[in-house]
This record gives C-alpha cells, sequence and structure tokens, in this order.
C-alpha cells in the first residue's frame, strides 16, 4: 500500500503538517503574551483603585473596567464569600469551622483557576515543541529516500541531480 502512495506526497504532507503547527504554535504564543500583558495591567490597575478605597465593602462600587484582571477576580471572589458568611453562618455547612480556614479554601480554589486559566495551551505548546523536530526528521528521510531513488533511476551522480532533492528533504528538517 506504502508502495502505491507518491513520496512527493507524504513529504508535501509533512512539511504542510509542520506549517500548520508553525500556525498553531505563533498564534498561541503571540496570544499567551497578550493574556500576559493584559493581565498584568490589568492587576496593575486594579491594584491602585483597590488600595485607595477607604472601606473593603466599596471595592463592589469599583469600575467593572477595573475587575478584569485575576487579582480582581480573587478579590471579588473573596468578598462574595464574606458576604455570604455574614448572612449564612451557623445556616449552612460549607460556612461552619474556621472562617479563615474556609476563606482561604475558596480563595486557593479561585487561585487554582486564574493559574488554570494563565497556563492553558502550554501542554499543546509543549507538545509541539517536542514532536516537531521528529516530524521534521521523518521528511528529510523520507526526502533523501525519494533523492536516491531519483539518482538511481537517472544514472547519474552528478551535482545537479543530487543537490536538489538533498537540498529538498533538507527543508523539513529546518523547519522541524
Amino acid at each position: 500500500m506504502i508502495n502505491n502512495v507518491s513520496p512527493q506526497l507524504i513529504i508535501d504532507g509533512t512539511l504542510y503538517s509542520l506549517l500548520l503547527f508553525s500556525i498553531i504554535t505563533w498564534t498561541l504564543i503571540l496570544y499567551k503574551i497578550w493574556q500576559f500583558i493584559n493581565n498584568s495591567r490589568c492587576n496593575e490597575r486594579f491594584e491602585k483603585a483597590f488600595w485607595s478605597l477607604s472601606d473593603l465593602k466599596k471595592t463592589k462600587d469599583l469600575n467593572p473596567e477595573l475587575a478584569k484582571g485575576s487579582q480582581a477576580r480573587l478579590a471579588h471572589k473573596g468578598i462574595i464569600w464574606l458576604d455570604e458568611h455574614q448572612y449564612s453562618a451557623g445556616k449552612m455547612l460549607k460556612h461552619c469551622g474556621n472562617s479563615a480556614e474556609l476563606l482561604e479554601q475558596s480563595l486557593r480554589v479561585q487561585m487554582q483557576q486564574e493559574q488554570h486559566s494563565m497556563e492553558s495551551g502550554l501542554t499543546l505548546l509543549a507538545s509541539i515543541g517536542s514532536t516537531a523536530p521528529f516530524v521534521g526528521l521523518f521528511g528529510t528521510v523520507l526526502g533523501i529516500m525519494h533523492a536516491m531513488h531519483e539518482i538511481t533511476a537517472s544514472g547519474s551522480t552528478s551535482l545537479d541531480v543530487v543537490a536538489g532533492p538533498i537540498g529538498d528533504a533538507l527543508v523539513a528538517t529546518a523547519i522541524g
């Protein structure tokens, strides 16, 4: 079955898959850079506004534009929990116990969600980064095999016959 498939088709498929991996990788890298910069900027604005407040209860009155960063979401979660605890202490099982430990647990869950959000996509990036060189090497090996078949078919080993196909095969390694 593999003898019926054109070697050029496999080599081109390898190159196009590497191109797709590259586009996905650069898109993800640029998105993560934007996400980190945007989150940092939002956190700075929220922090300035938060620490200038006179009372913790006034955080609900903050401009919604300031509540976009991870620190703002974390603070919002803590304030919501404190409000719930104040009204539900002793009435609900989730508010029974040491309030400081319960608040810490609630904030820890929110921090894990924020961390998950910031780390999303990094597994894909690591997978592509670790497999792309091998895909490139696969394309190179197939390209060199194809070049050897062309050299054998032409019966000549001149530089003109050898350099073109071998150079094409090495492109896969460079892209990988």
